[in-house]
């Protein structure tokens, strides 16, 4: 089968390797989509060290050596069924998505005893990023308890939006969004636009966006958007003074942080209002300065989230009931597997302004 391969920093290369064959416990995809997500562009200059296989060493969590299929967003049709699978749970044919971050799951494990903080495992791996296959490839095997079937209502494509929407969705929670909020999102990409979803179904009634790109911008606005503040306008924009103005001199109940910079986490302390939440989403490539004086002032409440764990059920159910509208508008190109490294993955590095969601089709 066809299958793209991280070999090391800057070097991806179409193979043809091998079908994966069929544990006891797995579930073989046929996969139709992968979305192109920022952790392959990560992956691709290296800057993943612990995630991926380095060198010659195998993954200390895995025992996967380089090179190894990429691709964790993706959704597909069943195929073929181990031998101890659940015959009431999976049947060839069915369309399912797949939840590619694995934890241990064992009894001494404090994170994995809950399974609500799964996602916080020391010992968490990710299909397509740390061995075991991935959604870049013709076929994919991976344990039942990862593969979610998608509601009828569902298509292929928007199911491999599944994976990013899911880490909006524990982030919505976990920030205690309720009827009434107002939400500034810091960020216009993928994330922070599911957010705007998310947020909203939660009961959010105000949802002000920052960004930087000029179609991600206008993307904010078509999926809700109250306003959008666009960083790149001239002259500038103050989104703190913009937020209190709006809020009528409040500030917002929610800040969600998926920009990570030094500046986003200072217009969160500004603009969020006293007593009120800074949702950290954001990976961060340099440690940030906080103003902890004025959060102590505010008595503001900073949250991390991270990944999902035990989200997909409820959230698919969510969908089934028809609660998300015009996802598939966030799909902004479509390409083969063979044109991924130059359609997909340097589309999303060179033309970040004309791209959400870039999937591919193996």
């Amino acid at each position: 089968m066809k299958a793209i391969r991280y070999y090391g920093p800057e070097d991806l290369r179409l193979d043809n390797i091998p079908e994966p064959p069929v544990g006891p416990t797995q579930v073989k995809v046929k996969v139709a989509w992968c979305g192109v997500c920022g952790t392959d562009l990560h992956i691709y200059h290296g800057e993943m060290k612990g995630s991926v296989p380095e060198g010659t060493e195998p993954h200390p969590i895995t025992g996967a050596t380089l090179p190894v299929v990429l691709g964790h967003e993706f959704s597909g049709t069943i195929v073929e069924l181990g031998s101890d699978v659940d015959p009431t749970r999976y049947a060839v044919g069915q369309n399912v998505t797949v939840e590619p971050c694995v934890s241990c799951r064992q009894s001494d494990c404090p994170a994995c005893c809950n399974p609500n903080t799964c996602n916080q495992c020391p010992r968490l791996w990710c299909v397509g990023v740390s061995g075991g296959g991935g959604g870049y490839s013709e076929y994919v095997a991976v344990n039942q308890e990862l593969v979610h079937v998608l509601p009828p209502n569902v298509p292929l494509d928007v199911g491999a939006l599944v994976e990013p929407l899911a880490v909006a969705w524990r982030a919505t929670k976990r920030a205690n969004i309720k009827a009434g909020d107002k939400v500034l999102i810091l960020g216009a990409g993928p994330i922070a636009i599911f957010m705007i979803h998310t947020v909203k179904l939660f009961g959010a009634t105000w949802v002000g966006v920052s960004g930087r790109r000029a179609k991600r911008c206008e993307l904010a606005r078509q999926h809700g958007a109250s306003v959008v503040y666009d960083l790149t306008a001239p002259g500038g924009v103050d989104v703190a003074a913009e937020v209190l103005r709006e809020t009528g001199g409040r500030g917002a109940d929610v800040v969600v942080d998926c920009g990570g910079s030094q500046s986003s986490i200072d217009v969160a302390v500004k603009a969020a209002r006293r007593g009120g939440m800074i949702m950290n989403v954001a990976a961060w490539t340099q440690p940030p300065t906080v103003d902890l004086n004025t959060m102590m002032y505010k008595e503001l409440t900073l949250g991390n989230s991270i990944i999902y764990s035990n989200e997909h059920p409820e959230l698919l159910q969510a969908m089934a009931e028809g609660r998300f509208h015009n996802l598939e508008s966030l799909i902004t190109r479509r390409v083969p597997l063979e044109e991924f490294l130059e359609k997909g993955l340097k589309a999303l590095l060179n033309e970040k302004d004309d791209h959400v969601k870039v999937l591919v089709h193996p």
